[in-house]
């Protein structure tokens, strides 16, 4: 009513912007969920490092395609996302919503390790 909506922070990268970047190979996914829940259901081709111990140090090398963290719903790769910005380490962004949004918009869920 009065435009007090909260701003949408130039990190979260929507579910189909991923998508799209993930079909044109443009993206590296970081899920920082623990092995059960990447092993339940994860976003195709997505590398699991757990936010328990997660070091930005252990982050793949992105060889020149853009580097998004994601997890349940988005407030663990936050956490993530702010450890690579105070390790200067290069990230992207993290899925607005996490795994919850992707599935949620019918994208692709591997199941397995």
């Amino acid at each position: 009513m009065f435009g007090f909506r909260k701003a949408q922070d130039p990190r979260d990268i929507s579910p189909a912007a991923l998508a799209a970047m993930v079909e044109a190979g443009e993206a590296i996914i970081v899920d920082v969920r623990e092995p059960h829940e990447f092993v339940a259901g994860h976003i195709p081709g997505a590398v699991n490092l757990p936010l328990s111990g997660f070091s930005p140090a252990r982050l793949p090398d992105a060889g020149g395609r853009k580097l998004v963290l994601n997890c349940a719903a988005g407030g663990r790769s936050a956490r993530a996302l702010a450890a690579c910005e105070a390790a200067r380490a290069s990230v992207d962004g993290h899925l607005a919503g996490g795994i919850g949004a992707w599935a949620a918009s019918g994208l692709p869920v591997e199941r397995g390790a």
